[in-house]
């Protein structure tokens, strides 16, 4: 059972380096159950209680939230059910985290609830891999279900969670706390508590630590920042360095960086849908 686990844990940086989308979508389902049936048998093992909320978030993202944008313009109650599933899944990846968090800090998912910052304060590096994939849970969560008030009013909590993994680690995972950052500044922008600028730095660093392998932090700006400020020059010209990333450059971010090409190839398809004043006549 030991070292069925060891395994399980070991899987996701075979997925990873994979250029295949489908078949790794294909096989996670499979691989997110064998954990939570290990889950059984090891309750508190806590690498596999990482797995979890790491496997969920992952795939609610990639293989639920983010579809659930291509299906919309055809199928509108379809997206909808959709993005209902995707929170479900964050939701289910946010609580193996905080179980897993509770077994280094009893009483941390009450205080969450409280004081957010006083209650991460004791974490410590290696938590951060913990903290990152669980704030990345609960974000998911909160920006698919907009309506829901009781969840959304947890964004800061979410927030601290990410704020902490970057304070703790901010070269962690060669800048992908940064990615996520970028994001949450930029939807927190406006009075709540995060700004623009913010967002932009936080790309500057995501592109500087990545040394512009990655294809995330030029998708998310432009998703997050550019649309937001009715950029579209911006908006081109990210997406378009999101294209030109060599796929082969870094083998780890392989998977990663194939699906964030399909996006930005979406995105540009679809400007039309996302710049009030875009002339499709215009020169691309």
């Amino acid at each position: 059972m030991k070292s069925m686990a060891g395994a399980m844990q070991e899987a996701s940086v075979t997925y990873a380096r994979d250029d295949d989308p489908e078949l790794v979508g294909d096989a996670l389902p499979f691989l997110l159950k064998t954990v939570e049936g290990l889950l059984v048998q090891r309750p508190n093992d806590a690498g596999l209680l990482l797995t979890a909320c790491q496997g969920f978030t992952s795939y609610a993202q990639a293989y639920v939230a983010v579809p659930a944008d291509y299906r919309e313009a055809k199928d509108l109650e379809g997206a909808r059910e959709e993005r209902q599933r995707a929170s479900r899944l964050f939701l289910r990846g946010r609580k193996y985290g905080l179980r897993a968090l509770e077994l280094s800090y009893p009483g941390i998912s009450k205080s969450l609830e409280n004081d957010p910052d006083r209650a991460l304060a004791k974490t410590k590096k290696k938590d951060v891999p913990l903290l990152f994939w669980t704030g990345a849970a609960w974000g998911g969560a909160i920006n698919m279900s907009k309506t829901d008030m009781d969840l959304v009013a947890d964004l800061g909590v979410a927030n601290a969670l990410l704020q902490r993994a970057n304070a703790l680690d901010p070269r962690w995972n060669r800048g992908a706390v940064h990615e996520v950052l970028i994001a949450l500044e930029a939807a927190r922008s406006g009075g709540n508590g995060g700004s623009i600028e913010a967002a932009r730095k936080h790309f500057n660093t995501a592109v500087e630590l990545s040394q512009g392998k990655k294809v995330g932090p030029y998708v998310t700006l432009a998703e997050s920042v550019s649309i937001k400020e009715q950029n579209l020059a911006e908006f081109r010209q990210l997406l378009n360095s999101a294209l030109a990333v060599n796929l082969d450059a870094s083998p780890d971010d392989r998977l990663a960086n194939v699906m964030g090409q399909r996006r930005a190839r979406w995105l540009l398809a679809h400007t039309g849908d996302f710049f009030i004043d875009y002339d499709e006549g215009q020169d691309p």
